[in-house]
This record gives C-alpha cells, sequence and structure tokens, in this order.
C-alpha cells in the first residue's frame, strides 16, 4: 500500500489522467496490469495510465525507475547470496539448488521487464497506428485482461499466505520462547545466515524481495496471458469480418482490405514477441523446473504431517502438522493450472490465425479470386505463434510436449533413485 500510495503522490496521478471514452486498444486493455506490475518494480514507463500511447515515455532518472534498479540489485544480492551457499558448502542437492533457481529467474524476470520498458513506448504507438487504420470494435478483450489479473493474483495471493501461515505455525510450535518474527525469517530464508547475522532489518529487505519475487514470477504469466488475448482478439476481428460475407457475393476490394489488416496482425504478433519473447521462455522454463521439482518431492517423500516439537503435550496446530502438506498441495494445483492457462491462452493465437482458411474453403466458385488465393497462400506458409527467443512456438501441441518431458524426466530421476537429499 506504501508503493501504491508512492506512485500516486510522487509520479502523474493514475487517478488524475483526464477522463476520456473507455475504447477498446491495446494500451486501454493493459494498462491496469502494467500499474500492478509497477507497484513491483516492473515495466517502469511513464505514462501507462493514459489510454493514448503516444503519452508512453521511458524515463531513466525516474522514480519508477530508480525503484526498479534498486529491486534489480536487491534481487541479484539474493541471487549472488544464493549461490555462495552453494559454493561455499559444495552442496548441490535439491534443496540448495532451489533458492538459486528461484532468485536467479525472477532476478532476470525484471530485467527482462526493465529492458522491455525501454522498448514499450515505441511497440505501443506501432500498434496505435495499426489501431488507427483497423479498430478493434469489440472490447471484451479489457475485461478479459482486468478479469485474469484479479484472478491469477487473488490465487497467488493465497498461495503466498498458506506459505507463510505454514511456517508461522511451525516457529510458534517450535520456537515458543524465541523472537517469533526472527526465527520465521531465519526458517523461510536459512541460506542468508549462514554468512550474515541476522537483524530485523535485513529480515524485512529479504522478505520484501521474496515478495517481490513471487509476484514476479506470476506476473509474467499474467503479462503473457492478457498480451496473448488482445493478439487473439485482432485475428478474431478478421475471421468475424470474413464469416459476415459468408454465401454473399462481395467485390474484390474487400478480400484484399481483409488480407491487408490480416497482413497487419501477423506483423503485430511478430513485432510484439520480438519484445517479449524473453519473458515468454524464462515463464516456461520456470514453471517447467517447478513443477518437476514438486513432483519429484511428491513421489519420492509422498503427502504426510510434519511431527510436532513437542510430542509429549497436546498438538496445539490447527491441521495437526497438515499444514505444509495443504500449502504444497494447493501450490502445486496453482502452478500446473497456471502454467496450462498460459499454454492454452497463448497458443489461441497460433489457432485463431489458421482459422480464416476454413472460411475461404467455403467460398463459392463464383467468389474465388486473386486476393482469396493469395490469402490463402499466407495463411498457409506463414507460422504465426507466439515464442520463447524463437526456440519454441506456443501451440497447442506445446502442452503434450512440456507433459512427456515431465514424465521422462521424473521416471529418469526415480529409476536412478535419486532422493531430495543426495549430493
Amino acid at each position: 500500500m506504501v508503493l501504491v500510495f508512492f506512485f500516486l503522490v510522487v509520479e502523474k496521478p493514475y487517478y488524475k489522467t483526464e477522463r476520456k471514452e473507455k475504447l477498446a486498444t491495446f494500451q486501454g486493455a493493459l494498462k491496469s496490469t502494467i500499474f500492478i506490475g509497477q507497484c513491483f518494480g516492473l515495466n517502469p514507463v511513464i505514462g501507462a495510465g493514459d489510454i493514448d500511447p503516444a503519452k508512453l515515455r521511458f524515463k531513466l532518472f525516474s522514480a519508477r525507475c530508480i525503484y526498479s534498479i534498486l529491486s534489480i540489485i536487491g534481487q541479484s544480492i539474493m541471487c549472488c547470496i544464493s549461490i555462495l551457499n552453494v559454493i561455499a558448502w559444495s552442496d548441490t542437492s535439491l534443496p540448495s539448488l532451489i533458492p538459486v533457481v528461484f532468485n536467479s529467474s525472477n532476478c532476470i524476470t525484471t530485467i527482462l521487464f526493465f529492458r522491455l520498458a525501454i522498448k514499450w513506448p515505441k511497440l505501443c504507438q506501432y500498434i496505435g497506428r495499426i489501431e488507427a487504420v483497423n479498430p478493434n470494435i469489440d472490447g471484451a478483450f479489457i475485461s478479459k485482461c482486468n478479469l485474469s489479473c484479479v484472478i491469477v493474483l487473488t490465487l497467488a495471493l493465497v498461495e503466498h499466505i498458506l506459505s507463510d501461515l505454514s511456517k508461522i505455525i511451525s516457529v510458534v510450535d517450535c520456537h515458543p520462547n524465541k523472537n517469533k518474527y526472527g526465527a520465521f525469517i531465519m526458517s523461510s530464508f536459512p541460506w542468508i545466515f549462514t554468512f550474515l547475522e541476522y537483524n530485523d532489518f535485513l529480515g524485512v529487505c529479504s522478505q520484501i524481495i521474496n515478495i517481490q519475487c513471487t509476484f514476479n514470477w506470476n506476473f509474467s504469466n499474467l503479462f503473457v496471458i492478457c498480451v496473448s488475448i488482445y493478439l487473439t482478439s485482432r485475428f478474431d476481428q478478421v475471421n468475424k469480418k470474413i464469416l459476415a460475407v459468408k454465401g454473399k457475393v462481395v467485390p474484390t476490394n474487400f478480400w484484399r482490405n481483409v488480407r491487408e489488416e490480416y497482413n497487419r496482425t501477423i506483423n503485430m504478433v511478430r513485432r510484439v514477441n520480438d519484445v517479449i519473447g524473453g519473458i515468454i521462455f524464462i515463464s516456461y522454463t520456470n514453471n517447467l523446473f517447478f513443477i518437476c521439482v514438486q513432483l519429484f518431492y511428491t513421489l519420492s517423500e509422498g503427502i504426510s504431517a510434519i511431527p510436532s516439537c513437542h510430542p509429549e503435550s497436546h498438538d496445539q496446530r490447527p491441521l495437526k502438522g497438515y499444514e505444509q502438506a495443504v500449502y504444497f498441495m494447493y501450490s502445486f494445483s496453482f502452478l500446473v493450472v497456471r502454467s496450462l492457462v498460459v499454454s492454452l491462452v497463448a497458443s489461441r493465437v497460433h489457432s485463431a490465425s489458421k482459422e480464416p482458411a476454413y472460411a475461404l474453403y467455403d467460398i463459392p466458385p463464383a467468389m474465388y479470386c486473386v486476393e482469396v488465393r493469395r490469402f490463402l497462400d499466407q495463411i498457409h506458409s506463414d507460422s504465426v505463434a507466439l515464442s520463447g527467443f524463437n526456440y519454441f512456438q506456443i501451440k497447442r501441441g506445446l502442452v503434450l510436449t512440456i507433459a512427456g518431458t515431465i514424465v521422462t524426466y521424473e521416471l529418469v530421476l526415480l529409476q536412478f533413485g535419486s532422493t531430495p537429499d543426495a549430493k
């Protein structure tokens, strides 16, 4: 709340922007998403609250940029400490590597969003020029983006609360006479305090950076979802125009105009993909790694209650030691569902780009012309899809490919009899 107030006061307030009609534009659809991300140091552009992309700009010496740079520095320090912990103890076990992967991947995510902020004004202005030629009539995608923000971030908040509650209950049970907050921080980040002596200031900083990293992980998925919803809506608009003239005789100019709009949409997808490809890549690798880790823990250790630190007395814990299990099952379910939703929504960009072909094949022979043939050739020759640094394209088949990779990974680990504590 303090950060939100800081942005509202120091920078140009969002609630004081000139009231305008709610337009179905890219900038209008993502302005709420961008503002939420800026509260955690992501995409520090100025003017994101305005629907006019011409007012977007990147300014290095602004409050948003300084906050983002400080976030990158803090996350880099956490990443370095986690790496030093592995080197100092020569410990390459899975529990030691998880903080390294978590902190490094989310630090890279923040850096990629900082890089995105530099390119974001030009990207939005480019899309704005396309929208001026072919405005998006259906503004339902704005509501879809906002609803996605509410659902994803609410579920992520519940996950974080369950994580903290399970740790707090464990601290109260095992350390009734110690500094509760200190014991909570040290149990949450034990790898930090092998090098540094605990104090409350360091504990607060560690917790803030951890909250940022947790948010960044969820936000990168949310960002891909919102961008995919918009790009899909652009193809859907082309498809609706084609379906509207089904069985009607239309002039050749109509097919030329629709094909040109389709071509502009393809170029938009490629331009967007060039800018956000890194975010897509790190989002997918992060999801894949933690799905494999959590599934491995489930298969190797199972789900069981954590014994009380005071077995001789009556167990006062609310769920009798199953608090961590409840969090784990919720976290794993949320991770799998979120990853699946990202893949399905993003794959709709590719599916929607192929849909005009089905309608064009139903055109009566009398309406077939050179423009229709060129349209069909372009649909079949171009592979339009979001991708992660062009290493993979997000299509529906990618879900099965990832599932097969996870199963292979788990079978190999179980076959070799690996355990989480193995070095």
